[in-house]
């Protein structure tokens, strides 16, 4: 795989939300604003270049039987970094996105992406996945964030576009979910329902796949 393809692959093919359908806690909970959704994805862009980073370089020393909760601190002391940062600086985002900016440490594609790739690839290699599935996250939630801002409130990055002319149960969860299954089946479209093949993601490094009954019969 070439740094090109590592980099694009979470724009589509990979995407994160709209493909492998992680982290849907945030991408429904902060994109009632498209700025929210920017702010929301740079975040967890930061984290997983980092911790890729970290976990890379790491990789050899990190005792396999506690990876895990050696991954957790790692992802743990960025998203720390991160949230002080934010607060510091833009604290209206910080007080938009809430209690979903230090759940990044539980995001799904944080800890999937330190398992599946960083743990198993070089330094420049991991930094380049976790810049592609950031960037894929931010793109997904910056699309669904535009659509329900547009059409829930009327506003875009909070400039007034229409007065009269919104329809507000997009900005509260059956909008939200409406969005996202519209913007699942336009990728699924778009890629004919191959974005991914099943044997390029399956059980392999996985976190939870001892305790999956799936992986135990082989049936994933």
């Amino acid at each position: 795989m070439n740094k090109l393809s590592i980099i694009t692959k979470g724009l589509i093919k990979e995407n994160p939300v709209l493909v492998l359908l992680l982290g849907t806690c945030p991408t429904l909970a902060v994109t009632t604003m498209a700025v929210n959704g920017i702010g929301m994805g740079v975040a967890a862009t930061l984290v997983l270049v980092g911790s890729n980073f970290a976990i890379s370089l790491l990789k050899k020393v990190i005792p396999d039987k506690v990876r895990i909760p050696c991954y957790i601190v790692i992802i743990a002391g960025f998203v720390t970094i991160i949230q002080m940062l934010v607060k510091a600086y833009t604290p209206d985002i910080d007080k938009a996105l809430g209690i979903f900016l230090p759940l990044i440490v539980v995001n799904c594609i944080i800890l999937g992406r330190a398992e599946m790739f960083a743990s198993k690839n070089s330094v420049v290699d991991s930094v380049l996945d976790g810049l592609g599935m950031g960037l894929g996250f931010t793109l997904a939630l910056f699309l669904m964030a535009s659509i329900r801002e547009i059409v829930g409130s009327g506003s875009w990055m909070g400039i007034k576009l229409m007065a009269d002319t919104t329809i507000s149960i997009f900005t509260l969860a059956p909008g939200g979910f409406f969005v996202f299954g519209c913007l699942i089946a336009l990728v699924n479209k778009m890629t004919s329902g191959k974005a991914i093949k099943k044997k390029e993601f399956g059980c392999e490094g996985c976190p939870n796949a001892s305790a999956c009954g799936k992986a135990a019969k082989g049936e994933c």
